[in-house]
This record gives structure tokens, sequence and C-alpha cells, in this order.
């Protein structure tokens, strides 16, 4: 354990610290219209609970402030402009997937700062649905493609040992971003403040780009993709600090320890390994004759009988994240909870925020020691559970139960669904296949979640009309646990421990 904390330097924790602005910004979008939702649609002038103490600020007689500062809309418009981050979400996810394995990691990162920056300031400044909706749509593209590749720039950067503590951090972000925009929300959800939330994301979309300057390529990718292994070892040496071994680290790119004596060495190796693959003499596994592949594409991962499995798996797990109902509550607890404490709604979901924070830096180790599948089943089964207690809980209206319920919903998230599909994703596949089969991860992960953050408010409403009372859709979320449950039991490896995508799946390196 020493030698592992041994490896992470501060100039890790920094180059950590700066990719995560972008899932950070991930999590404030996407629960940025949460509190202010009824101050923007021209419902109510204020939610928040200091309105009254802001009005003296910002008046000078005392009175409060009339000047709202609103955008008129129906029920189905403001739905649309929810939606449309994951349709742009779902873009960038797709899209970033071939973009980050053809220019690296650093390139599409500015990227999505860009896109985020030009998102927020479209937000900031709409005064219409179309605008809003365009503003949303841009830092959904940002979020997107920042969830494909943050993710996987982290996994390449962080010590081997400690890759699933680590990738925890992506969505320790996230929780960090929701946590932020619903304080935000509860001190500005009044009048024309709602605007400053929206304006907020600028100044960290400057922040990211700002720090990104500071970051090296992937050492990763520039020696399996550019073919430098030299300059790669010197930035993976940077990062680990000048007193560690990463012999052992190099070799896994596949290209030797990094250390040729010349470049004709360098191609004779290779000259060899090609010669002797052709003989028959040494016939690697399929895994290994993969790694030699270029990179593949969005369908080929599908086609290939070798990742195909990884695919399934992958969207299996993303699905299970959304279809759980996790979003039913960042995306409208304000809504939902109003009834349920004689507290302020957007309180409670604050509270909320500081458990599922919280709870995901608590549970971060957990990956590593116990196993991605153990956690991933656990948190299933416990949000399952939670599901049941707060459907029966709302059904005979046991409010203190309900507000329990919903922590107790929210923290097994934090504890596997959250952070785990985000590591397996990058350690389910070879090298070759890992930029396509992130952009199927995020893709499945913005289908479901659009899925939710449309149809829940419909469903919700029809089923409640239908049986009469509330609560009812949460009996559907205890189903889909069920379900969700059985596959990764059936169809999830576990890759804790395992050295690679071989390994994972149980190929054995043949030799005839």
């Amino acid at each position: 354990m020493a030698s592992a904390l041994h490896e992470v330097t501060p100039f890790l924790v920094i180059l950590i610290l700066i990719a995560t602005l972008g899932p950070l910004q991930f999590g404030f979008h996407l629960a940025e219209l949460n509190a202010p939702e009824d101050v923007i649609t021209c419902q109510k002038k204020s939610i928040s609970a200091l309105q009254q103490l802001a009005s003296l600020v910002m008046s000078k007689d005392g009175s409060p402030d009339d000047g709202a500062d609103c955008i008129p809309m129906s029920r189905s418009d403001f739905a649309a402009i929810s939606a449309i981050f994951t349709v742009g979400g779902l873009l960038g996810a797709l899209t970033s997937g071939p973009f980050t394995s053809a220019r690296g990691r650093k390139l599409p990162m500015q990227v999505t700062s860009a896109f985020y920056l030009l998102g927020s300031i479209v937000e900031t400044s709409a005064g219409s649905v179309p605008t809003m909706i365009i503003g949303r749509f841009l830092t959904g593209v940002g979020a997107g493609a920042s969830t494909v590749i943050v993710p996987l720039y982290i996994s390449e950067i962080a010590p081997p040992t400690q890759r699933g503590f680590f990738g925890a951090f992506t969505q320790i972000s996230i929780n960090v971003g929701i946590l932020f925009t619903q304080t935000l929300g509860f001190f500005l959800s009044y009048g024309s403040a709602w605007r400053w939330i929206m304006g907020t994301g600028i100044i960290i979309a400057l922040a990211q780009g700002l720090g990104l300057v500071l970051l090296p390529e992937s050492p990763a990718w520039t020696a399996s993709a550019k073919g430098d292994v030299g300059h790669a070892r010197r930035v993976l040496q940077r990062i680990r600090g000048r007193g560690s071994n990463i012999d052992e680290e190099v070799e896994s790119w596949g290209h030797g320890a990094g250390k040729p004596t010349s470049e004709e060495e360098a191609l004779l190796v290779r000259n060899e390994s090609t010669s002797t693959d052709a003989s028959g003499l040494l016939s690697p596994s399929v895994g290994a004759q993969h790694s030699a592949r270029v990179h593949l594409g969005f369908l080929q991962v599908l086609r290939d009988p070798i990742t195909r499995p990884a695919i399934i798996a992958v969207v299996g797990i993303m699905f299970a994240q959304q279809l759980c109902g996790i979003n039913s509550i960042i995306m409208y607890s304000v809504s939902l909870l109003k009834d349920l404490l004689p507290i302020s709604s957007a309180l409670l979901t604050i509270i909320i925020s500081v458990i599922n924070l919280g709870v995901t830096m608590a549970a971060s180790p957990l990956p590593d020691r116990l196993g991605r599948k153990t956690c991933l089943l656990a948190s299933i089964i416990g949000q399952g559970t939670s599901s049941l207690a707060l459907a029966l809980a709302i059904r005979f209206d046991a409010k203190i139960l309900s507000a329990i319920a919903v922590l107790f919903f929210v923290a097994f998230f934090a504890v596997g669904l959250g952070p785990v599909p985000f590591i397996m994703a990058s350690e389910l596949v070879g090298p070759e296949a890992v930029g396509a089969t992130q952009s199927w991860a995020l893709g499945a992960s913005y289908v479901a979640t659009f899925l939710v953050a449309y149809l829940f408010p419909i469903v919700n409403a029809a089923l409640n009309k239908a049986f009469g009372g509330a609560g009812w859709v949460y009996f559907i979320f205890a189903g889909f646990a069920l379900l969700w449950a059985a596959f990764v039991s059936g169809r999830v490896p576990e890759t804790r421990g395992r050295k690679d995508a071989d390994e994972v799946w149980g190929r054995t390196r043949r030799v005839d």
C-alpha cells in the first residue's frame, strides 16, 4: 500500500483535478434547472427561503424586487429544455470516442471546454425558449464528450493499483457540480438572480480552459498512436515521480520498456515480432492480436465477436445506472420532495446532494477492495429496496420514511452505479477499442437519461391519475432494479485485479 501511495504525486493530483472540471460541469448543467424551474418559467417570483434577505440587499427601499426576469413557457417547453441537454450529450458521447482515439485526450478536452463556455454564455443571456434550448444543447455536447474523455485520461495517468480509486473521481466531480448548482439555486432562485447560476458556468469553463494548458498528453496514447515511446516514458516518469519504476507500465503499452538503444533496434524488434507471428511458431491470444490492430470504430466493436460481449455489458450497466431512477431525484427533486417534510424542498435537495457526494467519496476505495461487480450488485439491490420503500412510504403518506428512503436511494447509487460504470468501460476491452467502447457507454447513458428526464414526469402523472395518489412510479424502478441485478450477475465479469481484457473474459494465450 505504501508503494502505491508513493506513486501519487502532487502533479498527478493537479492533473486529475483539472481534468475533472469537465465532469463537474456535467453535474452542474444537469441540475442547474432543478431549483429555479418555477422562477425561470414565470410560475413563481421566488422559491428561496432567503429571498427576503436578498431583496434587502438588491433593493434600496427594502421592498421586494418585482422586476421578474423569466421566460414564459409551457410544461412541454420546459421538458424540451431539460431533455435537449441529453440529446447534446448523446452527440458528444458518440463523436468524442473516435475523435479522442485519433487526436489524443488533451485537444478533445479543450474542445469540450469551448462547448461549455459557448453554451453557458447562450444560457445566461437567453430570453426565449429556442435560445435556451440552443444553450442547453451546446453544454450537453460538452458534457457528453467530457464524460467519455476524462475517465479515459484518468485511467491512463493513474497508478495501475489505484485506477479504481481515481476512476471514482469522475463521479465525485459530477456530484460536486450537482451540489454546487443546487446550493446556488437555493440562494439565487428569485427574480433575475437565476441568471447568475447560468453565468457561473462561464467562470468554470474559463477555469477549465486555462487549466488544460498545463496538462500533458496521455502517455499511453502518445506511445500507442504516435509511436513516440521515449517521450511518453518521460511524461509518465514526471507524473509518477523520479523514484518510481515505470518499466512494467511502459511494457503494457506493447512497445517494450520504451528504452531502445536506437531507432534501428526498435524497427528490428518490430520486424522480428511480425515474422515470428507469420511463421506460426507462436500464436498470440486473440486479445493480443487485437492490440496490434488499428483502433476499432464505433460499429466495428459491435461486429467483432471479441469485443461484442464487452459492448453488451457496458451498454447494460449504463442503462442500469439510469433506469434504476437516480435522475428522477437529481432533476425533479424540488417538485417531488416539496410535500415530504416541512422544510424547503430546495434545502432538502442540498442535503441529498451532500449525502451523495459524501458517500461517493467514502465509497471510492470499495471498487478496488471489494471488486467492481460486487459494488454494482450492492448498489442495484440497495436502490431497488429503497425504491420499494419510497413507493410504499409515499402511498401511506409516511413523510419521514419517504425522506429517509430518498436518502438511502441516493447513497446506494453512490456506492456502485455512480462510479463503477465509468471505470469498467475502459477495463472490459483492449486499448484498440477503448475510445469506441466509451462512446457506446456514454451513448447508452444519455439515451437512458433522456428516457428518464422526458418520461418520468409524464409516466408519474399518468400512473398517479390512473391508480390514484402518488408514488406508483417507484414500483417500476424497483422492478427495473431486479432485472438489472440479474443482468449484472450473468453478463458482467469482474475486472478488479485483471491485467488486461483477455484475463477479464477468460481468454488464454494459445501456443501451438
